[in-house]
C-alpha cells in the first residue's frame, strides 16, 4: 500500500504521517508539501529517517509536479491535508486560499483520475457549516447541515468540498471527505490559539483574547483525528462525509484561563483586542456517523489532551522558538498590534 499525503508537513498532516508509519510498518508515505510558513521540514525529522517515508517539496497546484510524484509513486490512496488554513490570513489574502484550497484539490484529483487511485482523502474543516447561536446548546452540525461559510478561508474549504463531491458523481471517483472541529496537539503552528497562548504564556507576554472571549469550538486532540482518517480511508464508504468532532465544547477565554493556570501564569496577560471580522460564534459537531457506522469515538479527553500539549510545547521548544524568530513574527505584528 503507498499512500500519498499532501500538506504532511504541517500540524495534522505530520501526526498523520507519524501515525500511519507507526501503525503500518507494510505501508509506504510519500509526503507531497511546499513548504510554506506553515510548512516545517523538522516536524519531519523522525519521518524521514525511516525507509517508507520519501518527502516531494512541490506545490499542489503545480500539475507537472504532482504527475510525475503520481507516476513515480502510483498511489493506492491520496490524502489531502494542504490547504491554507488560518481565518484571519484568508481575510488579509483570500486569493491565495483559493488557489491552493480549490485548484489545488481540482489537480490532485485530475491526477487520482489519471493515475487510477482506490481512495480520495478531503481533510476538510466544521467551519463549512458556518456557525451556531451561543444560545441554542442543543443545535449540532450534522453531515446534512447545510454548508453556510462565513470567511474566505471556510468559503474556498466549502467549494473543495463541493468539487470533490462533483468529480465522484461525474467521473466516479471513489472519495471520501471527513470535516473536523478544532485540534490542538504537538507541532501545531504559533498563530493559533493554544499554541499562541502556550508560548506567550511561558515568555510572559500579553495574550490576545478576540472580542470578550465568548466564541466557542469544539476541541478534539490530533492523534484521535488521525485514528479517524485512517478508518475513513479504510473502511469508510465511497461518497459519503464523516464529521469528527471532540465531544469537547469550550469558550476561548475558558482555554486560556486553563492554560494561565496548568503554566502557574497570572491572567493578568490576558489582553482583549479587537474582534475578528466575520467572526463564528460557535462551533459544535454530531460525530454521530462516524461512530455508528466504523466505531470512532474521541479517546482523549480535553483535560488530559491540553496536559500532553503543554509538556510538548515546553519539551519542543528549539521547534518552536525557531519558527517565532522568523517570518511569524511580522505576521504576528500586524494582526494584534493597536487593535
Amino acid at each position: 500500500m503507498t499512500i500519498i499525503v499532501t500538506g504532511g508537513a504541517g500540524f495534522i498532516g505530520s501526526n498523520f504521517v507519524y501515525h500511519m508509519l507507526k501503525k503500518y510498518s507494510d505501508y509506504k508515505i510519500a509526503c507531497v508539501d511546499c513548504l510554506t510558513y506553515a510548512g516545517n521540514l523538522s516536524t519531519l525529522e523522525g519521518a524521514l529517517k525511516n525507509p517508507n517515508f520519501k518527502f516531494y517539496k512541490a506545490d499542489i497546484c503545480d500539475r507537472e509536479a504532482i504527475d510525475k510524484i503520481f507516476e513515480a509513486e502510483k498511489p493506492n490512496i491520496v490524502v489531502n491535508f494542504a490547504a491554507e488554513s488560518h481565518v484571519d490570513r484568508s481575510i488579509n489574502d483570500p486569493e491565495v486560499f483559493l488557489k491552493t484550497n480549490i485548484l489545488g484539490t481540482q489537480v490532485l484529483m485530475d491526477a487520482c483520475r489519471k493515475y487510477g487511485i482506490d481512495r480520495y482523502h478531503q481533510v476538510s474543516t466544521d467551519e463549512v457549516y458556518g456557525d451556531l447561536p451561543l444560545d441554542r446548546p442543543d443545535l449540532l452540525f450534522t453531515e446534512k447541515t447545510p454548508i453556510h461559510a462565513s470567511s474566505p478561508y471556510s468559503a474556498s474549504k466549502a467549494s473543495a468540498d463541493l468539487l470533490v463531491l462533483a468529480y465522484h458523481r461525474t467521473y466516479g471517483l471513489p472519495v471520501t471527505i471527513s470535516r473536523c472541529s478544532n485540534n490542538y496537539g504537538p507541532y501545531h503552528f504559533p498563530e493559533k490559539l493554544i499554541p499562541l497562548m502556550i508560548i506567550n504564556a511561558l515568555g510572559e507576554k500579553p495574550l490576545p483574547v478576540y472580542g470578550k472571549g465568548e466564541n466557542v469550538r469544539d476541541w478534539l486532540y490530533v492523534s484521535d483525528h488521525c485514528e479517524a482518517i485512517d478508518l475513513i480511508i479504510h473502511k469508510g464508504a465511497v461518497g459519503e462525509v464523516y464529521n469528527v468532532g471532540g465531544h469537547n465544547e469550550m469558550a476561548n477565554i475558558d482555554i486560556v484561563k486553563l492554560i494561565c493556570k496548568r503554566l502557574g501564569k497570572s491572567e493578568d496577560l490576558i489582553t482583549y483586542v479587537a474582534d475578528r471580522k466575520g467572526h463564528d460564534m460557535r462551533y459544535a459537531i454530531d460525530p454521530t456517523k462516524i461512530h455508528r457506522e466504523l466505531g470512532w469515538l474521541p479517546k482523549t479527553k480535553f483535560e488530559n489532551g491540553i496536559d500532553l500539549t503543554i509538556k510538548w510545547y515546553l519539551e519542543n521548544r528549539k521547534w518552536w522558538e525557531t519558527i517565532i524568530s522568523g517570518e511569524y513574527r511580522d505576521y504576528y505584528k500586524q494582526m494584534y498590534e493597536n487593535r
